[in-house]
């Protein structure tokens, strides 16, 4: 018996592209059927046309319809040679998702061009809305037309205020792109920008040109006021050359529809509709803090190669990212890589893994948006494109993938291209290679000895317990983390931390010499290897001592333990210890003396954007400090330290260091304490802070620490 042929979506848009010219065809032999109704208050589709031209636009829709849905089936082809991922379920907030995509939500967070752009949208939808209407009451009967009297005047204003919306949007468009021209469009407009501008503004232009001339021939009847654009116009036609002028106007308006269809799959307006199906397709069962889930590296034996480097070895989604880019350059401007200097765009990463796409395809199809001639891609490699010097620039800190208004995951791109270069290539900085070495050889990236894990116990005046040895048990687990067990200045952190949750009665104990890093800094660098190493020594420690609630300073740790271990069985109740120390305020079980003092915090990326944490380690602040003011980028658009993705293991080699640009942003707030939540944080901003030399009026602390100091004796 032979299997099933899976249905995929090139095989459903072939199979669009043969039933849409016969449904045209058949669409005009019902509306060629005899029917001599003239409605008083409405007009006649058709009318003044001659049966030929009539004729021809049919049999042209018909070829060119199909045409557009057999150039999609190719594009989707071209996305069906990535591998599979489920993006299924969950289908009422897909059906949000995709709504939020169609009324243009996303694109109106950024006004300006969100008005734009609807304007240009809503103008063509509510014209295409009105055409279909219009065949439709064309092909009813007599006794059931229904675009006639007060309808059709109040359809008409609707369709002519769409037409004049549609042409606003369009030369607000050309004047944005080529005369105020945005830093971020002025390297991407390309001549088919014009070409779309140009059909667009067309479609409204000759459908107004028609509609005027048809009224000027018909005599300016009094009820076609309503059509106050065409009704304006008509007086530009005398009625000598009305006739000609509207035949000669509405085949314009049929051709500038067909052009319209040739256009939309092949250049980059396919994402009027490529991006509302990418933010439907766009939730996944992870967590957006997890990597891709991969097979056990440990144990597995036939696995060729790890990561992606090739075009099929990228999920269908990421190939689908590509044709839903809009090329809007918004995550270019978030990126804190490309903002000081550093060779990354993430724009870039999403285009020119389209280009590589598009050229390696069978057949052929077009790229994103025009790429120059110059360019050639040889093979499917994406490294012909893309350099991994701009990989190793990225943070990871999910600023991109967050302002995006159409979804596209490029931080997952990055990562799996780092994988590629990491274990396949061994092409990573060298300081990496360092970082490697000592995890996996002292279990941490520091290269300190896990004796020394519990060192800082040795501050406290009271016992910590450490499970795993015999009969010791707690109702949480503190995990310190490799900066809070060895760099000497988050080890205040993680004494103060200690300290919070002793005064408030938490029953809680630590790992001491068997808790290893996480993973998070080789996983992030590409090395999944190392990763999982460390992951399952850490899920048989954490199993063995029967823990099943966490708490951490680190929110690399937290996300890596709540977000990334069950992919390896490891399912724990992972809390930040900013939300730990919110909860003990707010049962009064801690209990701080405001200390004055301006302050600002600084939101870390992985309690952040990644865990959609804002609002608990503000909470702490606020219960200390005498006034907390905001920088002008914090909480989803907060600026990164610099230090993620395992960037605290790598030099800056180029443009300005990220931490500096983030310094100089919190002192400008005129703070005397920058707050932060994280381990890296804290170190990228101390050393920023020293650097500007204002380390004596602006001190940067954790607010554990800032808590701890502020405790009622």
């Amino acid at each position: 018996m032979e299997p099933r042929r899976r249905i995929t979506v090139s095989k459903v848009l072939i199979g669009l592209a043969v039933a849409a010219p016969l449904g045209t065809m058949a669409l005009w032999w019902l509306g060629s059927l005899p029917d001599h109704y003239h409605p008083e208050i409405g007009r006649t589709v058709f009318g003044h046309v001659p049966d030929l031209v009539v004729a021809l636009f049919y049999i042209g829709a018909a070829v060119f319809l199909g045409l557009a849905f057999y150039l999609f089936a190719l594009r989707a082809r071209n996305w069906e040679r990535g591998s599979s991922e489920a993006r299924t379920g969950r289908w009422a907030a897909r059906a949000r998702e995709l709504w939020r995509g169609l009324s243009m939500q996303s694109v109106l967070e950024e006004r300006a061009a969100g008005v734009m752009h609807s304007l240009i949208y809503y103008g063509f939808v509510l014209l295409f809305i009105g055409t279909i209407i219009v065949e439709i009451d064309h092909l009813l009967p007599g006794n059931l037309k229904f675009v006639e009297g007060g309808f059709y005047q109040a359809f008409s204003a609707v369709l002519d205020a769409a037409a004049v919306a549609l042409l606003v949007g369009v030369l607000w468009a050309a004047v944005r792109r080529w005369v105020a021209r945005p830093w971020r469009l002025r390297g991407k407009t390309k001549p088919e920008d014009a070409w779309i501008l140009l059909v667009l503004g067309l479609i409204g232009a000759t459908g107004l040109a028609t509609e005027a001339a048809r009224i000027a021939l018909e005599g300016r009847p009094d009820f076609e006021v309503w059509s106050f654009a065409g009704y304006g116009l008509s007086y530009l036609f005398p009625s000598s050359v009305a006739a000609g002028a509207h035949q000669v106007a509405w085949i314009s308006h049929a051709l500038t529809f067909v052009a319209f269809l040739v256009m939309l799959p092949t250049t980059k307006l396919r994402h009027a509709l490529t991006s509302p199906t990418n933010m439907a397709l766009a939730l996944r069962d992870r967590p957006k803090g997890a990597m891709r889930e991969m097979p056990n590296l440990l144990e597995a034996t036939d696995i060729e190669t790890v990561g992606a480097s090739r075009v099929a070895e990228f999920t269908w989604k990421q190939l689908l990212d590509t044709d839903a880019c809009t090329v809007c350059g918004r995550c270019t401007s978030v990126c804190p890589a490309n903002h000081t200097g550093k060779p990354l765009d993430p724009r870039e990463i999403v285009l020119k893994l389209g280009e590589v796409a598009a050229a390696s395809g069978t057949p052929v199809v077009s790229p994103t948006v025009g790429a120059d001639r110059e360019i050639t891609v040889t093979s499917d490699s994406v490294f012909e494109r893309i350099t991994a010097a701009e990989l190793w620039a990225c943070t990871t800190c999910r600023a991109c993938d967050e302002v995006c208004p159409v979804d596209i995951e490029i931080v997952d791109k990055i990562l799996d291209m780092r994988r590629y270069l990491a274990l396949m290539e061994a092409d990573f900085p060298e300081q990496l290679g360092s970082a490697f070495i000592s995890m996996e050889n002292s279990s941490n990236p520091y290269g300190m000895s896990q004796q020394d894990r519990a060192a800082w116990t040795k501050e406290l005046d009271f016992e910590v317990k450490v499970l795993g040895e015999p009969g010791v048990t707690a109702e949480y687990l503190y995990w310190v983390g490799c900066a809070g067990s060895f760099d000497d200045r988050n080890r205040k952190v993680t004494v103060a931390t200690a300290r919070l949750l002793h005064e408030a009665g938490v029953d809680f104990g630590i790992l001491g010499p068997r808790e290893l890093c996480t993973g998070d800094p080789a996983r992030r660098a590409g090395n999944e290897y190392v990763f999982q190493q460390l992951a399952l020594q850490n899920i048989a420690t954490l199993a063995e001592a029967g823990v099943t609630k966490v708490i951490t300073q680190c929110p690399h740790c937290f996300n890596t333990l709540m977000n990334e271990y069950p992919q390896f069985g490891g399912e724990y109740e992972v809390i930040h210890h900013s939300q730990m120390l919110m909860g003990l305020l707010e049962e009064g079980r801690i209990t701080p003396r405001p200390n004055g003092a301006k302050a600002t915090y600084h939101d870390p990326c992985y309690l952040g954007r990644h865990n959609d944490e804002f609002d608990a380690p503000r909470g702490v602040l606020r219960s200390v400090a005498g006034e907390v003011v905001e920088m002008g980028r914090s909480g989803a658009d907060a600026f990164c330290c610099g230090a993620g993705g395992a960037q605290m293991w790598m030099e800056e080699h180029d443009g300005k260091k990220i931490s500096m640009e983030r310094t100089e942003e919190a002192v400008a707030t005129g703070a005397e304490q920058i707050a932060t939540g994280c381990p890296f944080c804290y170190v990228m901003l101390d050393d920023g802070v020293r650097e500007l030399g204002v380390e004596e009026e602006v001190a940067v602390k954790d607010i554990a620490m800032l808590l701890a100091e502020g405790l009622d004796d």
